[in-house]
């Protein structure tokens, strides 16, 4: 019988080994309203409270205005958590967060092409 390796709970396969509402902290819904289309931006100001690597994370991918979707994306997390993460620091004053703009029908097929598509070439 071999022994799993000393180190972090990563697996090349499986990615993190952390379940999601740990992140969380077993929280399943944002205190603030965001949608998947929702821009988030930093404003500067450094969150009082302590929070987890992934609200760090999640911070530094703010400096321009950034999509819930696209930052979900990049933290490869549900977009409930990403949600909860982004919630939290729209709480403590860390970002702001702008609704999207209303299309005319919001499931339009080109516009969510085009998300996926801005998504693609970002990752």
């Amino acid at each position: 019988m071999t022994l799993p390796p000393e180190g972090p709970w990563l697996d090349d396969a499986a990615g993190r080994l952390i379940r999601p509402y740990t992140v969380s902290g077993g929280r399943t819904e944002p205190t603030t309203a965001l949608d998947l289309l929702s821009m988030v931006r930093a404003t500067g100001a450094s969150p009082q409270a302590h929070l987890g690597p992934e609200h760090s994370l999640a911070l530094g991918l703010c400096e321009n205005p950034t999509s819930v979707a696209e930052i979900a994306a990049h933290l490869r997390l549900p977009a409930v958590v990403t949600k909860i993460l982004l919630s939290d620091l729209v709480d403590c004053g860390a970002l702001t967060a702008r609704a999207p703009l209303h299309h005319a029908h919001p499931t339009d097929r080109s516009l969510l092409e085009a998300v996926l598509d801005g998504l693609r070439r970002r990752l």
